[in-house]
């Protein structure tokens, strides 16, 4: 299963970088990534298909993990009105989704309290 990891960062200029060369030398693919500041750190998501071996070489590396989950993966229409009838379905399930971004590939990354709803829900 596809895991997401939070990870902080320092935020400043390399940090982000220093994720990827770290992460591309050990061969793991970043599959998604998004990232927002948040009280002076850089809170970053990506989305990697090892999770242990992931956390395993960013720690090693001096990088905070500060969170490992699994998340659903799907493919996305490009097209107006995708995102929010996907959400619907879940919503009407009474899942709650508290983590989404895009991936590469037309692809959605969603964490939600309850997976198995949500798989249920995108069927």
């Amino acid at each position: 299963m596809a895991k997401n990891l939070t990870v902080i960062l320092e935020n400043r200029p390399g940090t982000l970088a220093d994720l990827g060369e770290v992460l591309g030398e050990a061969g793991i693919n970043i599959e998604g990534l998004c990232g927002f500041p948040c009280e002076g750190k850089g809170v970053i998501q990506i989305l990697v298909e090892d999770g242990d071996n992931a956390r395993q070489v960013l720690k090693g590396a001096g990088i905070t993990v500060q969170e490992e989950r699994d998340v659903i993966v799907l493919e996305i229409a490009d097209r107006p009105g995708e995102f929010g009838k996907i959400c619907r379905k879940i919503a009407n399930t009474g899942a709650n989704v508290d983590l989404a971004y895009g991936a590469y590939g037309n692809r959605l990354v969603l964490g939600a309290d309850d997976l198995g709803k949500v798989r249920a829900a995108i069927g």
